[in-house]
């Protein structure tokens, strides 16, 4: 069976878990930490970067972008790119937004300095960063807000890897209790109809070891 290189909480392992649930592909997961080097893992990827999803035949796939465009091509229902090019375009866009605007301006400032500094020893979290982060959160919030005001989901009719991209990093956001839900309830409504997917629920589920995500976070109606 094909395997997933992942770690739990890092927002681009969540988006491929979220993908394979919705595409129903089967896969065996395996956490993975990077910063530790593994010399196992460096012989599939020297780069010890995750997600990296891994065939039967010993074919590997490295990084998000590969991944999500090859399980596309391999199992094209349900679409998750879009049917059409005006689709797949912007689909794209949302995705780079979130990986990488919500990335830089989000989860560098809050899970970074609140989770990964502590697991990979890297000091103590910066109290500057974090405060940033609860700032740039509510503005993508307000984004999300002004997107499912008009239409049904983040990148059109369809649910799509722009949700999962956004949910991914949300939800790894939200389980250090960073994501003032109750002041967008619009975005509030469209991550609990997330939420209650069946891909989504192994999300729910982590733990890491020290850290426990406030109540809220597993609760599907909130």
């Amino acid at each position: 069976m094909r395997t997933l290189y992942h770690f739990p909480l890092q927002p681009q392992s969540r988006k491929m878990r979220l993908l394979l649930g919705e595409k129903h592909v089967e896969c065996d997961f395996v956490i993975e930490r990077p910063w530790e080097r593994r010399e196992a893992f460096l012989r599939i990827n020297p780069a010890s970067e995750t997600p990296v999803l891994v065939e039967d035949g010993g074919l590997a796939i490295i990084g998000d972008y590969a991944i999500e465009e090859y399980l596309e091509e391999i199992c094209p229902e349900p679409a998750m790119i879009g049917r059409t090019i005006q689709e797949r375009a912007e689909i794209r866009r949302l995705v780079q937004w979130f990986d990488g605007k919500f990335q830089r301006e989000v989860t560098q400032h809050t899970l970074d300095e609140k989770i990964t500094k502590r697991l990979t020893g890297r000091g103590q979290p910066d109290s500057t960063a974090i405060r940033a982060g609860k700032v740039n959160v509510a503005v993508h919030l307000a984004y999300i807000t002004w997107l499912i005001d008009r239409r049904n989901w983040l990148g059109g009719a369809e649910l799509s890897l722009a949700d999962l991209a956004a949910a991914a990093h949300l939800s790894a956001i939200d389980y250090v209790g960073d994501v003032p839900w109750d002041d967008h309830p619009t975005a509030k409504e469209w991550y609990a109809r997330l939420k209650s997917r069946p891909s989504f629920r192994p999300l729910l589920a982590d733990h890491l070891p020290g850290t426990q995500p406030p109540p809220h976070y597993a609760d599907l109606d909130f």
